[in-house]
């Protein structure tokens, strides 16, 4: 393992709903100087208007964090920040896949609830490091003697493992950074070996077409590298590499460990599949990673327009959406009351 590699810490907050997640990640945007006070802005790596609107995060997104820790080494921090929302269990454990370790918050105000051990439970099935935080301190209404109880049961640690914080008043963010520099483990990996790169979410742009958010198991990847989608038996060129710190920077490769994103120019976005592995074309892996499923629509609505001359408006919408959503799916649907409509599924409403 290279130096570099034995400094890299890639980590997930996770959390149940409106527990303080995307506000704790924002406090380490601000201590490790990430964004400056004009570029600030609550739920900084929550892009989409909905996950603004609604305070949850539905995109997994990465930001890249250097910090210097109290030993005097500069450390590459990999956040992969998670949705919260059980209809997204799935990209939540493919994006834990990606990580050594978890920081694991609990309001100390409302207690362990339903996506808190959910969530707990995945990490711990993946047997990864967890740092237990008892955020909101600083409301009176915190019951921490309490919740700290809970946590030790959840998770079995002590008292002295819990951090007690308040992401909004930046209480514990130093300690907390610390923690993670000092358990959680630095990746494994061979730059030698054939490549194999995790992918663990993909949104569509416009301009350059697919984007995907992946972790480099093994080997390396350059731009102009001829690359094979495993799963879906795709291939490209890679067209650009870089990674979020938060805002875009492009890379001539990645290396073991490391997190970023990987843009090969595919236009589909049902091409790229949560889960997937990518490999070189030439000198390919000899099996996938695993835990590859292909994403299944719960839940069940037909949609048809209010004026019928509204159908073919409201089919480029949702093809539209299905290229931010791979686990959308629509067929045309004919009613005698309503006229033709689409029959959709979803992960969650």
């Amino acid at each position: 393992m290279t130096q570099e590699q034995s400094r890299i810490r890639n980590f997930s907050i996770i959390a149940h709903i409106d527990h303080g997640k995307s506000t704790l990640a924002d406090g380490f945007l601000e201590f490790t100087k990430a964004v400056d006070e004009r570029q600030k802005k609550k739920q900084f790596l929550d892009q989409m208007d909905l996950e603004r609107e609604r305070g949850i995060t539905i995109k997994a997104q990465t930001v890249r964090l250097s910090y210097k820790g109290k030993n005097g080494l500069l450390y590459q921090l990999n956040l992969i920040d998670t949705p919260g929302h059980v209809d997204f269990s799935y990209e939540v454990s493919r994006s834990l896949s990606a990580c050594e370790g978890v920081i694991l918050v609990v309001d100390a105000t409302q207690g362990v609830e339903a996506q808190t051990m959910a969530h707990a439970s995945l990490a711990i099935a993946k047997d990864l490091v967890i740092i237990p935080v008892l955020n909101k301190i600083d409301l009176p209404s915190a019951r921490q003697e309490e919740v700290s109880d809970q946590l030790k049961k959840l998770v079995g640690v002590t008292e002295e493992e819990i951090i007690h914080a308040s992401a909004k008043d930046k209480i514990g963010i130093h300690e907390i950074l610390e923690r993670v520099v000092s358990t959680i483990p630095s990746p494994q990996g061979n730059n030698n070996q054939n490549l194999k790169i995790l992918v663990f979410d993909s949104w569509f742009d416009p301009y350059q077409g697919v984007v995907t958010l992946c972790r480099v198991v093994e080997g390396n990847i350059k731009v102009g590298d001829a690359v094979s989608f495993m799963q879906a038996g795709k291939k490209s060129t890679v067209l650009k590499i870089g990674v979020f710190t938060p805002f875009p920077v492009n890379l001539k490769e990645l290396k073991t460990g490391e997190v970023g994103f990987i843009i090969t120019g595919i236009k589909g976005i049902r091409d790229v599949i949560v889960g997937d592995t990518l490999t070189h074309t030439e000198k390919p892996a000899k099996a996938p990673l695993t835990g590859f499923k292909k994403l299944k629509p719960m839940v069940f609505s037909s949609l048809f327009p209010s004026d019928a001359n509204d159908f073919a408006q409201l089919k480029t919408a949702l093809e539209k959406l299905a290229l931010n959503d791979s686990s959308l799916v629509f067929e045309t649907e004919n009613s005698p009351a309503m006229g033709f409509g689409f029959r959709c599924g979803f992960l969650g409403l």
